[in-house]
């Protein structure tokens, strides 16, 4: 009954293998082609077949085969990364998540295997990400319909191409749409170690903009505020060193921030506020410590401070989607460049469950983990 319930699985992964009796599987393939020569290579996939804790509800299977319809592009994956909102999703804690059964994993890059007859302008061997960023990276092979995948640049590195997607494009456009921020302007930022952080690091750097960081008091703060200042960052503090009644004293020469961006809450989000100066504009997009953003009343009446959120999904659920194509080829174009750059760790896919076990912190800080097949 194993194999005939991943039968029935999946057609809830963006399939269309739609054999559901129990017969055996031999037979039900045979019924299959009788109808589309076209098939994928089997796949090895990271299910879970109902939400829970991430270490417990994963599992690697195998896979079989499925048709290419004629609109259909097979995908080789050659990487995809292990986000945080792909823990939430199989957690069930996420707002938007793909019914279970279900393969994690939400973006990734991967190599064309085979096209549908109707498929122009791609070719065995091109690389394709999903993009707007589409859910069941973790498998080996992936087949979705054409419109699903953007063709980029071979020459990029592998592990950048595969988290472009999520992160370097949130901090862009979290930069580009909350102010005209201009050449010696300045923003502040907690979560500046995140590949997020790096990003605005970088991104501010290029366009002329001063960069204030906040980081958490840790073992070897010194060397990852130097890590940082290696990026572009103008000044990085630990949350302790800004316990101070005037923190804005501590900017010398900088220009108080228009804007700021948190992904933690809590003090750290306090922190920041603290740092805007008068009519600036804080964007929350994530809240890691799980605690409330809390603002003082002088904050909104005598500061007139603004609060704004962004949720990458929905942007892109908008008209956005074809035009975030070309901020990400410009984006990947930065990281050819080496204009942007952050530490990841490549794990063979054989290696998934000790990656996840990084990704969810067990042993620390670690780099972001890209599972590599």
């Amino acid at each position: 009954m194993a194999l005939v319930r991943l039968a029935t699985a999946r057609t809830h992964y963006g399939s269309s293998f739609l054999c559901l009796r129990s017969e055996s599987l031999p037979r039900c393939w045979s019924q299959i082609r009788a109808f589309s020569a076209a098939m994928s290579p089997p796949s090895s996939a990271v299910v879970y077949e109902h939400h829970g804790p991430p270490e417990s509800v994963t599992r690697v299977v195998e896979l079989p085969p499925v048709e290419v319809k004629e609109n259909d592009v097979c995908v080789k994956m050659l990487a995809a990364p292990i986000n945080p909102s792909d823990i939430n999703r199989i957690e069930g804690v996420y707002p938007v998540r793909p019914h279970v059964p279900a393969v994690g994993g939400y973006e990734g890059v991967g190599e064309v295997h085979s096209l549908g007859s109707a498929v122009k302008g791609l070719s065995p061997g091109d690389w394709v990400i999903p993009s707007p960023p589409s859910s069941g990276t973790w498998q080996t092979y992936v087949v979705k319909e054409q419109s699903v995948w953007h063709k980029i640049n071979k020459d990029v590195p592998m592990e950048y191409a595969a988290t472009v997607t999520i992160n370097p494009l949130t901090a862009l456009r979290m930069l580009e749409d909350f102010g005209n921020l201009n050449p010696g302007d300045a923003i502040v930022q907690n979560g500046a170690t995140s590949i997020v952080g790096q990003c605005i690091i970088q991104l501010a750097r290029i366009r002329g903009i001063h960069s204030i960081n906040i980081i958490r008091d840790r073992v070897g703060s010194d060397e990852v505020k130097e890590k940082l200042k290696g990026l572009g960052a103008d000044e990085v503090f630990t949350e302790s060193q800004l316990e101070v009644k005037n923190v804005k004293g501590l900017l010398a020469n900088l220009p108080e921030p228009a804007l700021g961006f948190n992904c933690v809450g809590g003090n750290s989000a306090t922190l920041v506020l603290k740092f805007l100066r008068q009519g600036g504009t804080m964007v929350t997009y994530g809240g890691m410590s799980k605690k409330p953003i809390t603002v003082s009343t002088s904050s909104f009446i005598f500061k007139d401070l603004s609060l704004r959120g962004f949720w990458l999904q929905k942007w892109m659920s908008s008209d956005k989607a074809k035009e975030s194509r070309k901020m990400i080829d410009y984006l990947l174009g930065l990281t050819q460049e080496g204009k942007i750059k952050y530490e990841m760790e490549l794990v063979p896919f054989s290696n998934f469950h000790a990656a996840l076990d990084k990704a969810l912190g067990k042993f620390g800080s670690q780099p972001k983990q890209v599972i590599k097949f």
